[in-house]
């Protein structure tokens, strides 16, 4: 199992950054979509999989909150494995070729706009159409666990959200790192599993999984408001993700792999 080094994998996300950037907009919403919908499917999986599991949450909250974020990252996988556009990994991907002069700030934000509007999209179509609409999660252990989600996400402020949302995308954001450096599907796998399970287990906040769990609580008679979904929780979650993916990933690996030096 082949793998690339950091200054190989720097450069490589620089070539993907350049094809993200220059895709064009029908490509990128369509794969934004699914994105949005593979995510989705990852958070579903963990609600029904970690939450329906209430006497392990009593006993030992924190092997609970292990399973609930060991099968989440089937989300990422289908979106590197298979392709699609995930406004979270963006913010990282699409960075050095734009540091770099090979693409330009207008195609990123063009490419950030268009990636986090699909990737909603697609979460709300798995909110509605196969999680409400299926009433998969109607009954008990299950809808208390996600109403209980969605409240507990509304109910922070606005700073804990923020660099929650900044540790959340750093994990992302290597975890794609780490799949761009692997040269084989299996390899691939387990660097996106490790990182992805990591930030779901700790508990940090990812505003593309959120555009599932709250809609998802609304839908299901969770107390949270549209408005404190969007204004409360996805605002700051969204600026901390851009921080973590775009500076501590994106940002610092082509400062160190493909700055200029002079």
């Amino acid at each position: 199992m082949g793998f690339k080094s950091p200054k190989e994998t720097t450069c490589s996300v620089d070539n993907i950054g350049c094809s993200k950037v220059e895709m064009a907009s029908g490509p990128l919403l369509a794969l934004s979509f699914l994105a949005g919908a593979f995510i989705a499917f990852g958070g579903l999986l963990a609600v029904v999989v970690g939450g329906g599991v209430p006497g392990l949450l009593a006993e030992n909250p924190g092997l609970q909150k292990f399973v609930f974020g060991a099968v989440f990252p089937v989300g990422l996988i289908l979106v590197v494995v298979a392709g699609a556009e995930l406004f979270t990994g963006n913010t990282a991907c699409c960075v050095p070729a734009v540091l770099s002069k090979k693409a330009s700030w207008l195609g990123l934000s063009r490419n950030w706009t268009v990636s986090y509007f699909g990737n909603f999209l697609g979460s709300i179509f798995v909110v509605f159409f196969l999680t409400y609409i299926t009433g998969l999660l109607a009954a008990d252990p299950w809808h208390g666990t996600i109403t209980g989600i969605a409240e507990a996400k509304v109910a922070q402020d606005f700073w804990p959200l923020f660099f929650k949302g900044v540790g959340c995308n750093w994990l992302v954001c290597l975890s794609v790192w780490l799949a761009i450096a692997s040269d084989d599907v299996v390899s691939k796998v387990l660097g996106i599993w490790f990182p992805i399970m990591a930030f779901v287990a700790i508990g940090f906040e990812h505003s593309i999984a959120n555009m599932f769990f709250i809609p998802s609580g609304i839908m299901y008679g969770a107390s949270v408001t549209w408005t404190e979904f969007f204004v409360v929780n996805l605002i700051p979650v969204t600026l901390g993700n851009i921080v973590g993916g775009a500076l501590f990933v994106g940002g610092i690996y082509w400062y160190v792999y493909s700055l200029p030096k002079r």
